[in-house]
C-alpha cells in the first residue's frame, strides 16, 4: 500500500478521471459513487434551495467516447471490451457511451483502492444489470458481496407498472484480504427483548437441561444456585445484538419538508451513507466520493470521523460542505471548525508513487496458432497470462501459444512498429517468428519515426 497523495477534506473541481488518474495507487479504503443513472435528461436544483445553480447532465452520446478510453480497456480488460462492443447493439444506442464512460472511470477505482478496501455502486435499475457485468469485469465475479436495495416510500399513481421505488448498490471488495465487513444489526426481535429483561433462557439440549445466561449481574446468586442444584448446565453467551442487518435496506427518502435537504437533484440520505461508511471503514480510513454532488457522503464521513475527498464537476459541491458541516454542527463552539480546513482544489493531483520520468509498463505479446502456420498475433497487454486465456476459451483444443512477451514503456510505439514493418491484416503479423521477436526486442524509440531504417 502507498501513501495518500491528498490531503483529508479535499473537494476536486474536476473530472474525475483526471482527479482519479492523479491518486497514487492503492491508498483508498472505501470508494462510494453515485454517479448519473443514464436517465438521458439533465437535472437542475431549483431556485431558492441551497443548491441553486447545480446542475449536471445525464446525456451520453457515442461521439462523447474517447478513443483512448476504448484502448486502454482493450489492453487492459479485454473481456470487458468485447462485452462493450457487444453492446453497441443492444437497447439503446446511448447505452455504450455511458458504459464506456463509466468502464474507464471503475478502472481507476479499481486502481486507487487498497486490497483490503471496499466499493459500493449506487445506480437504479435503468443500468444496475449492465453494471453488474461490467464491475464482474474489472473487480471479479468472486469479489462481488451483495446487491443491496434500498426501498424508499414513493407514491407514483399508474396503471402501467409496480411503483418504482428502490435504488440499487453494488457491493464489492477489492480483494480476498480485505477488512472484515462490519456486520450491522437491527432492532431486536420481542423474544430477544424478553430475554434482556429476564437474563437468561431456560432449556435443554441432548436431554439435559441447561440455562443460557445473557447477564449475570442480573440475576440473583440464589437463583444461581437453585439451578446448580439442580443440575443445570449453565453458558454464559453474548448478550443478544438483533437481527443481522439484510441486503434490502428501508431508510426514508428525502422529501421536501426533510431537514437536512438541500435542493440538489438525486441527494442520496445521510443514513444511507452512515451505514455504508460504518460497515465497510474504520476511524481514520480515507474515503473517496468521485461524484459527491451536495457531499453527503463527505458529511457521513467527518461525522464518522474518517477522512474524505470528494470530487464534482461543480464548485456547489464545495459551498454545500462547508454549508452543512457549520449547519449541522452538533456545538455551537464548532461553527467555525471547518473554516480553513476543507481544500478547493480546481487541477488534478499529481502522483507521488512514480518517479519523476515514469512512463507505464505493459507487455507486448507474440502469440500463434497451428492452424495459422506464419502468421503471429503481436497485441498489447497489461495481463498478458488474461490475454492468452481469453483466446483459449474459443478454442476448445487451447491450442494459442505465447511465444514472447516483452515488457516496456513504450509498448504502443512498439506494437504500431511492428505492424508497419511486416505484412499483417486483422493484427495478425505475416513473417518469420524469429524476425518478429528481434524487432520487437531491439527495437529503439527511434525506430518510431521511420520504421524502414
Amino acid at each position: 500500500m502507498t501513501e495518500i497523495n491528498i490531503p483529508n477534506r479535499t473537494i476536486f473541481c474536476k473530472d474525475n478521471l483526471d482527479v482519479m488518474r492523479g491518486i497514487n495507487s492503492n491508498c483508498i479504503d472505501l470508494i462510494y459513487l453515485d454517479p448519473p443513472f443514464n436517465k438521458n435528461k439533465k437535472f437542475t436544483a431549483p431556485i431558492g434551495s441551497s443548491a441553486e445553480g447545480a446542475e449536471f447532465s445525464d446525456i451520453f452520446r457515442e461521439e462523447d467516447v474517447k478513443g483512448e478510453w476504448l484502448i486502454t480497456i482493450k489492453e487492459d480488460h479485454p473481456e470487458l471490451y468485447h462485452y462493450l462492443t457487444g453492446i453497441r447493439g443492444v437497447g439503446n444506442p446511448y447505452n455504450f457511451a455511458y458504459l464506456a464512460y463509466m468502464a474507464i472511470r471503475l478502472i481507476e477505482c479499481h486502481r486507487i483502492l487498497k486490497d483490503t478496501g471496499s466499493i459500493y455502486l449506487h445506480c437504479d435499475p435503468t443500468m444496475s444489470h449492465y453494471l453488474k457485468v461490467v464491475m464482474d469485469c474489472i473487480f471479479g465475479e468472486d469479489l462481488f458481496r451483495n446487491e443491496i436495495v434500498w426501498w424508499y416510500e414513493k407514491w407514483t399513481d399508474t396503471s402501467r407498472f409496480f411503483q418504482r421505488n428502490h435504488d440499487i448498490v453494488l457491493f464489492y471488495a477489492n480483494g480476498p484480504a480485505a477488512k472484515t465487513f462490519t456486520k450491522l444489526y437491527g432492532s431486536l426481535t420481542d423474544r430477544q427483548v424478553a430475554l434482556m429483561k429476564t437474563g437468561y433462557n431456560l432449556g435443554s439440549s441432548g436431554g439435559k437441561d441447561i440455562v443460557r445466561v445473557y447477564d449475570r449481574s442480573k440475576i440473583p446468586q440464589s437463583t444461581i444456585n437453585g439451578w446448580k442444584a439442580a443440575n443445570r448446565t449453565i453458558y454464559d453467551v453474548p448478550t443478544p445484538k438483533g437481527k443481522a442487518m439484510p441486503s434490502v435496506w428501508p431508510i426514508p427518502f428525502l422529501n421536501s419538508q426533510a431537514k437536512e435537504r438541500t435542493g440538489y437533484p438525486t441527494q442520496k440520505p445521510l443514513a444511507l451513507l452512515d451505514r455504508i461508511i460504518q460497515a465497510s471503514s474504520e476511524i481514520g480510513d480515507m474515503i473517496l466520493d468521485p461524484f459527491c454532488g451536495c457531499a453527503t457522503t463527505c458529511v457521513a464521513a467527518e461525522h464518522l470521523q474518517r477522512q474524505w475527498i470528494g470530487v464534482d464537476i461543480s464548485i456547489k459541491a464545495y459551498e454545500l460542505v462547508n454549508k452543512r458541516l457549520t449547519r449541522e454542527a452538533a456545538d455551537p463552539n464548532d461553527l467555525l471548525k471547518y473554516q480553513n480546513t476543507i481544500h478547493l482544489k480546481i487541477d488534478p493531483p499529481k502522483r507521488t508513487d512514480q518517479g519523476v520520468d515514469y512512463r507505464e509498463r505493459k507487455f507486448v505479446y507474440v502469440i500463434s496458432h497451428p492452424e495459422y502456420p506464419g502468421e503471429y498475433k503481436v497485441g498489447i497487454a497489461k495481463k498478458w497470462k488474461s490475454r492468452l486465456n481469453s483466446y483459449q476459451t474459443s478454442d476448445p483444443d487451447r491450442r494459442y501459444k505465447v511465444e514472447l512477451t516483452h515488457l516496456t514503456p513504450y509498448f504502443r510505439e512498439t506494437e504500431k512498429y511492428v505492424h508497419t514493418l511486416f505484412p499483417n491484416k486483422h493484427e495478425w503479423v505475416q513473417a518469420d517468428l524469429k524476425e518478429i521477436i528481434q524487432a520487437i526486442e531491439t527495437c529503439q524509440p527511434n525506430d518510431f519515426v521511420n520504421p524502414s531504417l
